[in-house]
C-alpha cells in the first residue's frame, strides 16, 4: 500500500531566506497568455431594450488583468522575483493591446510575446453584479479562444524563444490553459523540446501545468489538481479517496520519469520526489474565492524552488500564497513576500491537530 507522510515544514528563518533571493531570481513563463476582463454591472440601473425586451444590463467599470499564463506572472511579479520573461502568441487586437499595458505595468519583458494579426487574444469576458462579490455575483462568462491550429511558422518562433532564454534563467514554467488540441501556445512540439532539453539544464527548474494534456508532458515537474490526477470529481463536500489518490501519484511519477505535484485544494498538497509527502494547506477563516489559487500556488512554489528550496519546502510556500489569494474576492487574488511570515505562523500553529491524513 502506498504511503504518505506529514512534511514538519520550515522554519521562518528558511523562509527569510529564501525570500531574499526572490529578487535575482529570472523566470520564462511560457504558454497561453489570457486577458481577463471584468464588466462590473449595477443591477440597480438596469434598463429593459425597447427593441427586444430583454434586460440591458448596465456597465459601470470596466477592469482588466492578465489571466492564465498572465495570472502566474501576477503571482510572480506580487512576490517579488526580478526578471519576468512571457513568452507566448497573443492577437494584433484591443485585448492584445491591454495585456501588453498590463503585463508592461508589471515590469515583464515582453520581447518573446508575439503579437500576430491573424490569431485572437484569448479573452475571458466576466460579467459580474458589483452588489455581490461573492461566486455567486458571476454572470455567464464569455470565453474567446484560437479554435484552429496554430500555425507550425509561430510554432517554430517559439521553440526559438524558449532555446534562446534557457541561457538566461532559473527556472521555466509552463501553463497550457487551451483545451483544443494544438490550438495554443503549448503543443506536441513544445512538450517534446522540454523533455529534450529539461535533462541538459539541470540547473533550471522546468515546471508544467495543463488543464488537459498534463500527462503528455515528460521529465519535467508536473503540478496538476487531484481531479486531474484521478479523472474522477467526488461529490460536494466529499473529501478524497486517499488511497486511490496515493496510487495515482505513484503511477504519475513513474509515468513522467520526473517529480510530480497534486494541489488538494483545502488539503492542500502531495508531492513525490519520489517520496509521497503531505503539506497540509492553510486554515482561513470567512469566504473564499478559489479563481487562480493553483496560479499562484505555482508563482510561490517555482520561486522557492529557483531560491533553493527542496520541493516540500517549495510546495509550503506555495500553499501560503495560496491561502492569501483566495480570500480576496471578485479578483484574481495576489501575495507580497512580507505576508507570507505571518501565514507560516498560522500554518504552523494548526499542525498540532493535523499528524495525519484527514480521514
Amino acid at each position: 500500500m502506498v504511503s504518505a507522510k506529514r512534511f514538519e515544514g520550515i522554519t521562518q528563518e528558511r523562509l527569510t531566506a529564501l525570500l531574499e533571493r526572490f529578487p535575482s531570481r529570472r523566470v520564462a513563463v511560457v504558454g497561453d497568455f489570457f486577458l481577463d476582463k471584468y464588466l462590473d454591472v449595477d443591477p440597480r440601473l438596469a434598463e429593459t431594450s425597447l427593441e427586444t425586451g430583454k434586460i440591458a444590463h448596465q456597465v459601470v467599470r470596466v477592469r482588466h488583468s492578465p489571466g492564465a499564463a498572465g495570472t502566474v506572472v501576477c503571482n510572480l511579479a506580487a512576490l517579488g522575483v526580478g526578471t519576468i520573461y512571457c513568452v507566448g502568441i497573443i492577437g494584433d487586437d484591443g485585448e492584445g493591446y491591454e495585456l501588453r499595458q498590463d503585463l508592461q505595468r508589471l515590469g515583464c519583458r515582453l520581447e518573446h510575446l508575439q503579437v500576430v494579426p491573424d490569431r485572437f487574444t484569448p479573452t475571458y469576458l466576466k460579467p459580474r453584479d458589483i452588489t455581490d462579490p461573492s461566486l455567486a455575483g458571476e454572470h455567464s462568462r464569455y470565453d474567446t479562444k484560437n479554435r484552429t491550429p496554430t500555425p507550425e511558422k509561430l510554432v517554430d518562433r517559439l521553440l526559438s524563444s524558449v532555446e534562446n532564454l534557457l541561457s538566461e534563467v532559473d527556472a521555466v514554467i509552463v501553463l497550457d490553459q487551451v483545451e483544443e488540441e494544438e490550438c495554443g501556445v503549448v503543443g506536441r512540439r513544445l512538450r517534446e523540446f522540454l523533455a529534450q532539453q529539461a535533462p541538459r539544464f539541470p540547473h533550471i527548474v522546468f515546471w508544467a501545468d495543463s488543464r488537459r494534456h498534463i500527462r503528455q508532458f515528460r521529465r519535467i515537474i508536473l503540478k496538476c489538481n487531484r481531479y486531474e490526477l484521478t479523472g474522477s470529481r467526488p461529490r460536494e463536500g466529499d473529501p478524497p479517496d486517499w488511497a486511490a489518490l496515493l496510487e495515482a501519484l505513484k503511477s504519475f511519477r513513474e509515468l513522467n520519469g520526473a517529480p510530480a505535484v497534486v494541489t488538494l485544494g483545502e488539503y492542500g498538497m502531495m508531492v513525490s520526489d519520489p517520496e509521497i509527502l503531505w503539506i497540509p494547506a492553510v486554515r482561513v477563516e470567512g469566504p473564499t474565492d478559489p479563481t487562480g489559487a493553483g496560479d499562484s500556488a505555482t508563482a510561490g512554489a517555482v520561486a522557492a524552488l529557483a531560491s533553493g528550496a527542496a520541493l516540500p519546502e517549495a510546495a509550503l510556500v506555495g500553499n501560503l500564497v495560496a491561502s492569501i489569494t483566495v480570500q480576496q474576492l471578485a479578483t484574481t487574488g495576489t501575495a507580497k513576500p512580507e505576508e507570507l511570515p505571518p501565514r507560516l505562523e498560522l500554518w504552523r500553529s494548526q499542525q498540532s491537530d493535523q499528524r495525519s491524513l484527514p480521514a
